[in-house]
């Protein structure tokens, strides 16, 4: 058997391109990417970028005799004087902060238990699943009905049946609609994202590496030791994914106020509080600028609950 030998002189260099021609054969690898970019600018940035565009001029719908003037920011010095809206934002961040923090920790500990192997495990996940895939508006009109009618809804009813096996039959006169309505908005909330942070979190479980997790039980550690060390640090990424998507899209309710409350009684949150401008005053202008702060709200609580999240795993970390 003899070894094969390589001519030096056989190997040649790759060919040299100049950067025009290295420049072309990237674009036209991304080529094909172009129209779905296209699309995706015009579905989403021309919107805003015209919504932006409102936002400095006059428009009343019910004096279109003045026109579209230019008005700079008047309509954003209208918004930041408003009381009614700056109680809005304080809604919208209690209800965010409640709706996010209680669904991720349910949805963590509905994914520890969908990450053990038992019987009919597809089953009941497919059930866990099941809120979220229901129309929000559906939803709520499902727990306004169903649970929180003070004559026939199921939470009274229990409270009821409660009372006349302790000998009182007086029908109880405690309703969350009334005593409670921000939680009574925000339970259907958390029953529908649920699911979403669970998903998510799952992910992260079934990613973890099986070899660690093994050593670790045989180096004697415990489950919570297991948990706190190895599976927590590893979901850090998820956990920040799950607060970020929740954040915005919480920030962003109204299916839920609408149909539960109406907006009384101190429920009234920003988006709610953008619908009730454009339908009682009819000013695109003020409506437009209130538009404008909710994406930038949504943008700074969103960047704020990730920093939070990762300066506490950072803290975990150097302990």
């Amino acid at each position: 058997m003899t070894a094969a030998t390589v001519d030096p002189g056989a190997i040649t260099a790759p060919p040299i391109r100049s950067s025009a021609e290295d420049f072309k054969a990237r674009m036209l690898r991304r080529a094909p990417l172009l129209p779905a970019l296209i699309f995706t600018v015009i579905v989403t940035q021309l919107p805003f970028l015209y919504t932006l565009y409102i936002s400095v001029i006059g428009w009343d719908r019910d004096h279109p005799e003045f026109g579209h003037k230019f008005v700079g920011l008047k309509n954003f010095r209208a918004v930041f004087s408003d009381h009614a809206l700056r109680e809005a934002v304080l809604v919208t961040v209690e209800l965010t902060v409640l709706v996010v923090l209680v669904s991720l920790a349910l949805g963590l500990v509905l994914a520890l238990l969908l990450d053990r192997r038992f019987a009919g495990r597809g089953v009941v996940r497919t059930l866990l699943i099941a809120p979220f895939l229901i129309m929000p508006m559906a939803a709520a009109l499902l727990w306004k009905h169903a649970f929180y009618n003070a004559q026939f809804g199921l939470i009274n009813g229990v409270i009821n049946g409660l009372r006349g096996w302790f000998g009182n039959h007086t029908p109880t006169s405690w309703s969350i609609l009334t005593d409670h309505p921000l939680l009574a908005v925000a339970i259907p909330l958390i029953w529908q994202w649920t699911p979403f942070m669970m998903l998510i979190l799952l992910a992260g479980l079934q990613s973890q590496p099986g070899d660690v997790l093994e050593a670790a039980r045989v180096d004697g550690a415990s489950a919570w030791q297991i948990f706190r060390t190895i599976t927590l640090p590893h979901l850090r990424q998820y956990l920040e994914l799950s607060v970020l998507l929740g954040s915005i899209y919480i920030i962003q309710a109204f299916d839920a106020i609408y149909t539960v409350t109406r907006g009384i009684s101190n429920t009234t949150n920003l988006p709610f509080a953008i619908f009730e401008t454009q339908t009682e005053s009819g000013d695109y202008g003020v409506t437009s600028a209130e538009g404008v702060l909710v994406v930038f709200g949504t943008i700074v609580v969103a960047t704020f609950a990730l920093r939070v999240v990762s300066s506490l795993f950072k803290e975990e970390a150097n302990s």
